[in-house]
């Protein structure tokens, strides 16, 4: 039924309850689990599947929408689902299985239901009490996924236990991605070696010199945080177009990804806006300065965009008027995360120190939160002392 790869197989004949799949970027991790969720569903009568992330927009980012595609790509598919309840996230099959998908807030909610299998989307967004409730109420199969940025709890209280199974996988696996997009995660390695262990070959690293560190998750932006801009990068085949709003209250930044995705002609770009946002025809948009066309067609459609000031040091210039602040990113802005996460200085290769050159990866909400910055931030106050919040964090 599927047109599926070696990851796929390597996790349907893995004898092991617990499969940990550890993947590079592009390396079609999720896509494939959700691959094989479909095949249980199917295969066995009754069975009650669970894909857990660490918040409904993520999962609708990230498993929920690979779900929506692997369904929309495979005619023979269709045949066997009964109901698709979009309100509940619940697809129920004619033989009595059901895929639902939820996130947990807290250890207590994790044990309400049982299920015969678990998928733990990004497993390192969730937090080790969440899924040992979860493990405990799953009776045959359980996945896990996710990026090895650095070591956690699955890394110390997973990997190596007995009935456990290490997958790794990277891009190479992935057989559906072009020679441009195989050639184009390998040269990562020109940029950062650290990087390319971990985005191009999927081991676990603990990535140096990262260009912000006073990051931190929040649950929202707080409702009485004044907007200063939103950011705009364009991206079409390869790159993808990002869009991030720039908050300010009490000396801090508060960021939001509002759109991220490749393949997007101006049009969808402004069609989405308005669905993602409302008030998008209000709010201040800079955007790449490179793409005149594009920001004068959106301005004809009826949002308000302007070009970003770009001069010979911009870049430095942009990134120095963040640091000065603590920035806090919602939980729900998943690429935007990941971003922060890998955008790093270039190291002089002859000496092995970062230099004060950012790297050419991962800087598409990067480049769109500048944008917004170099508009906004010149004009605010330096940052007070912080005050105690009671904000999540990681």
């Amino acid at each position: 039924m599927f047109d599926a790869g070696p990851l796929y197989l390597e996790n349907l004949n893995a004898p092991e309850k617990v499969l940990v799949n550890q993947g590079g970027t592009s390396s079609g991790k999720t896509y494939t689990i959700m691959q094989l969720l479909y095949w249980y569903a199917i295969s066995r009568p009754g069975a009650v599947i669970t894909v857990v992330g660490e918040s409904i927009p993520n999962l609708k980012k990230g498993a929920y929408r690979d779900a929506e595609t692997i369904h929309a790509r495979t005619p023979e598919l269709q045949y066997y689902i009964s109901k698709w309840n979009l309100t509940e996230r619940v697809i129920h099959f004619r033989n009595g299985s059901l895929i639902e998908f939820a996130s947990f807030e807290t250890e207590q909610s994790a044990k309400n239901g049982k299920r015969d299998i678990l998928f733990v989307n990004e497993a390192n967004g969730i937090s080790y009490q969440i899924y040992w409730q979860l493990r405990r109420r799953t009776r045959f199969k359980i996945f896990l996924d996710y990026n090895p940025t650095a070591k956690f709890w699955v890394h110390e209280k997973v990997i190596g236990r007995p009935n456990v199974r290490l997958i790794i996988s990277d891009h190479r696996h992935n057989l559906w991605l072009s020679p441009e997009d195989h050639q184009e995660i390998e040269d990562i390695r020109l940029e950062d070696i650290e990087l390319f262990r971990v985005y191009a070959r999927g081991k676990t690293g603990k990535i140096e010199g990262l260009i912000y560190r006073k990051v931190e998750v929040v649950e929202a932006i707080p409702p009485d945080a004044k907007f200063l801009a939103r950011g705009l990068d364009f991206g079409f085949t390869n790159d993808p177009t990002a869009v991030v709003d720039l908050y300010t209250q009490d000396g801090e930044l508060w960021v939001n990804e509002v759109l991220w995705g490749p393949g997007l002609q101006n049009t969808d770009i402004y069609r989405e806006l308005l669905e993602a946002d409302p008030q998008s025809r209000r709010k201040r948009t800079v955007a790449d300065s490179a793409e005149p066309k594009s920001i004068k067609q959106l301005k004809d459609l009826g949002l308000p965009v302007e070009a970003a000031e770009k001069g010979p040091d911009s870049v430095r210039a942009g990134i120095d008027s963040l640091k000065r602040y603590r920035i806090n990113v919602t939980r729900s802005s998943k690429n935007l995360r990941k971003e922060f996460d890998a955008y790093k200085w270039k190291v002089d290769k002859a000496t092995g120190e970062p230099t004060n050159i950012p790297i050419d990866k991962f800087n598409h909400g990067m480049d769109a939160l500048r944008y917004a910055a170099l508009a906004t931030l010149p004009a605010l106050a330096l940052p007070r002392r912080r005050s105690a919040q009671p904000q999540l964090v990681r």
